[in-house]
């Protein structure tokens, strides 16, 4: 009897997420087959004289791999071993954190080409630098794998599963090669890969962390640091994302074309530069925002054409979104996201429309805002009159994007200063909350266990 998967434990049961997803009816991403299609580019064999000499005085891997029987528990003398190696039979490969395999700077250094392995406490080191092979650390071909406590750096490629089901993938630690950020691999990469957990992991000088074509997976309590994506899903249905950090990485968490992601609990700081975002949004549909701490990003969330499907809806709520440029910001007038009971302080602005729209067919309800300017005469705990947000000078870079790099500059905070004194154009009003929380919520953001 096959056991459920987490995209039916999640969204098959309308009931279970009825409070969460509004009540609105899940499909099923249930994987259904569990086998493999060899898609994988022809790699090329080097020989060890190509390999980098440092290797070559070592004992190949792959001879003890050969020798241990399937089903056994290998536990290598310490030392460093030669790779490449490929696994073909279920086998434990226990290091204990003293063996270290080097491929010598060319292809992969090791390939699980099977079910139900197990790697842990090895070094993983020294693969080659092409992309068109995409050379790897570790690469996972095979269902219900076990890959931890592993050391994996000087690679192109850290982890990557390719239509592989139903693995583990915890508390390794996980570096790139020492080259510049666009042309590093992803840390860690699933492709076609269904119902995985990825936890514990710390992905630090990587490129990206990519969920492709992918569902199921629960992606939790890792650590990402100095990388360009922390994640990003594509085409991805039905994963949790929750208990993550997130550290100086050009994006925190973008979900793109992509249903019923659950990102809950994780602290996305520092997402700056450019194009610097805490969580971002494009043509996604169900997903839920919640109890995240969103702070000092250029941009705390963007959204882009989201909610993308008809009918659906994105649920922003119990977040503490504080000390970015931007709050929230919109790329177009969209409809269907839901912001309550949030905790907005200290950005410089909080919601943002690009184009000339407002963000009034959304839903706001119950947040917190620092620049509130009302009482609480009743001592219900919410203000005696809604929260509106109005657009005076800001409208000149939401409407003109290259205006966007004299945003905050003393000039547009003076004309800013002058429209609030006495307007000589009509502001535009861009958000009203009927009901605005009058006091600072406790612990807002990530939740602290008990």
């Amino acid at each position: 009897m096959r056991l459920p998967t987490l995209a039916t434990l999640l969204f098959a049961s309308g009931a279970a997420l009825g409070a969460g997803l509004g009540g609105i009816a899940q499909p099923d991403f249930t994987v259904q087959s569990e086998l493999r299609t060899t898609v994988d580019a022809p790699k090329p064999v080097f020989p060890l004289y190509q390999r980098a000499k440092r290797i070559h005085g070592y004992k190949p891997f792959q001879a003890l791999v050969d020798a241990a029987p399937a089903g056994s528990v290998l536990r290598p003398p310490p030392g460093n071993y030669a790779g490449p190696v490929t696994l073909t039979k279920p086998l434990t490969i226990d290091g204990g954190g003293k063996v270290v395999i080097d491929a010598g700077d060319r292809g992969s250094v090791f390939t699980i080409l099977t079910d139900g392995a197990t790697l842990r406490g090895v070094r993983l080191t020294g693969s080659g630098d092409l992309h068109d092979t995409e050379d790897a650390c570790l690469e996972i071909r095979g269902h219900r794998n076990v890959a931890e406590n592993l050391v994996v750096d000087n690679c192109l490629f850290g982890i990557d599963l390719r239509q592989s089901n139903r693995n583990v993938v915890r508390n390794n630690r996980i570096t790139s090669k020492r080259v510049d950020l666009g042309v590093r691999g992803d840390g860690l990469r699933l492709w076609y890969s269904m119902d995985n957990l990825v936890e514990g992991n710390h992905l630090i000088d990587t490129r990206d962390f990519v969920v492709w074509y992918s569902n199921g997976n629960t992606i939790r309590n890792n650590l990402g640091r100095r990388s360009r994506y922390s994640m990003h899903f594509m085409f991805s249905q039905a994963n949790l994302v929750e208990g993550n950090r997130y550290y100086d990485n050009a994006v925190g968490i973008y979900v793109m074309y992509t249903e019923g992601v659950i990102i809950r609990n994780n602290l996305i700081s520092h997402a700056n530069g450019a194009a610097g975002m805490g969580i971002g949004f494009k043509e996604a549909s169900n997903t839920v925002v919640e109890g995240n701490d969103i702070i000092y990003c250029a941009t705390g969330i963007g959204s882009d054409l989201s909610p993308f499907q008809p009918d659906t809806k994105i649920w922003i709520r119990n977040n503490r979104i504080a000390y970015n440029s931007i709050g929230i910001l919109f790329n177009s007038e969209r409809e269907g996201n839901i912001v309550t009971d949030n905790v907005f302080e200290g950005n410089i602005t909080q919601v943002a429309v690009n184009g000339t729209g407002t963000a009034m067919g959304n839903t706001w309800r119950g947040n917190w805002w620092d620049d509130y300017q009302g009482f609480d005469r009743n001592r219900d705990g919410r203000g005696d009159q809604p929260h509106e947000l109005f657009a005076y000078a800001d409208r000149i870079w939401m409407e003109l994007p290259h205006a966007l790099y004299f945003k905050n500059a003393p000039l547009m905070e003076a004309i800013d200063f002058l429209e609030r004194l006495a307007p000589f154009s009509s502001p535009s009003l861009i958000l009203r909350d009927p009901a605005p929380r009058f006091n600072k919520p406790l612990n807002h953001g990530i939740r602290k266990p008990s």
